[in-house]
């Protein structure tokens, strides 16, 4: 009868058995955890704490014709915003449904008009009450980059006919929103000196901000408005950190609206990104939504929520739904190399 050895008995007498078994088990122990680590650097941390609440925030409202079910998220019940603006005179009819006290329209006198104080009136006149305007979109800079491009003279004529009575209506004024920069302030100044020469003041109950750029340039910035105009409030209605990094931009964000919060002099804020990572005109990670329509995690901190994981991209599958097809790339690579 012949006697098969025991496996004890086969790995004593294969000493280089036992060493292959070992360095067998370690590359698994390698493998694996390996595997594990990519998983989880890759998938974004997603936590539940809402981001902090502010009655501050409103929105620079840019409508989606092509995906109209995007312009329902910023009116939802778990939104943190309470007015809005769309670089025009006439209420977006995506909000039709809300009241002036749910939603608060801010029309804006976007360039020279001879129309815009009638049109505000009938807005008064039919029960919306208009108790905000916004003045020029950055009538410093040029057509091509969405600015008004207007002279400081012909916008103060112009302010004299069309926003001017309507501060005896008891509606408050936000002066020309000029771009971020020396030259915004310039003009805005030219302005001013221009309805002065004019025989009036062309007064302003508060300085509309625009900002593109690091915190820090923004803080600056807002110091050198307060500076200009110490007894005016500002609202900041367009600001965003352009085209960097997520992370920068995520950090510029918490950092901006907090900062916003605490100052009493920032009456109200609207960040510019109210629009799809794939058409985003300022860097995929600057957006609100990402390239599917789902709220990014500053889109949904900016409506008071807590993080999503959806991370922009500016084109293409999203990384949580597209995610599992690197899983599969990295566990069919593990497996063969078992």
């Amino acid at each position: 009868m012949v006697v098969l050895s025991s496996s004890v008995d086969f790995c004593a007498s294969r000493p280089d058995f036992n060493f292959q078994l070992h360095a067998y088990s370690q590359r698994i122990m390698y493998l694996t955890t390996s595997f594990l680590l990519s998983a989880f650097l890759y998938f974004p941390t997603v936590t539940s704490q809402n981001f902090q609440s502010s009655s501050k925030r409103g929105l620079v409202f840019v409508p989606n014709n092509k995906h109209p079910s995007d312009n329902q998220i910023w009116d939802s019940g778990n939104s943190d915003l309470n007015w809005y603006y769309n670089y025009g005179v006439v209420a977006s009819a995506a909000f039709s449904n809300r009241t002036q006290a749910e939603f608060e329209f801010v029309p804006m006198l976007w360039s020279t008009s001879t129309s815009f104080l009638s049109s505000v009136q009938s807005l008064i006149s039919d029960g919306r009450n208009i108790s905000h305007v916004l003045g020029y979109n950055e009538p410093d800079g040029e057509s091509s980059t969405g600015g008004s491009s207007i002279a400081p003279s012909a916008a103060a004529t112009n302010w004299i006919s069309q926003m001017e009575p309507l501060r005896k209506l008891g509606v408050k004024t936000g002066a020309p929103a000029v771009t971020g920069s020396q030259r915004g302030l310039t003009w805005l100044e030219h302005f001013f000196d221009a309805c002065a020469n004019a025989g009036t003041n062309c007064t302003a109950d508060f300085i509309p901000v625009h900002w593109y750029g690091n915190f820090e340039g923004l803080a600056s910035y807002l110091g050198q408005v307060r500076a200009a105009y110490p007894n005016t409030s500002i609202w900041v209605t367009e600001y965003a950190l352009n085209n960097a990094s997520l992370p920068e931009t995520q950090d510029f964000f918490k950092t901006s609206a907090e900062y916003f919060d605490r100052l009493d002099y920032i009456d109200r804020y609207s960040y510019f990104g109210s629009f799809r990572s794939s058409v985003s005109n300022v860097g995929p990670n600057a957006s609100m939504l990402d390239q599917d329509g789902q709220l990014t995690d500053i889109g949904s901190w900016y409506l008071g929520g807590a993080a999503t994981g959806h991370v922009p991209e500016a084109s293409g599958a999203g990384r949580i739904n597209g995610g599992w097809v690197l899983w599969a790339s990295i566990l069919g690579a593990w497996l063969l190399l078992l």
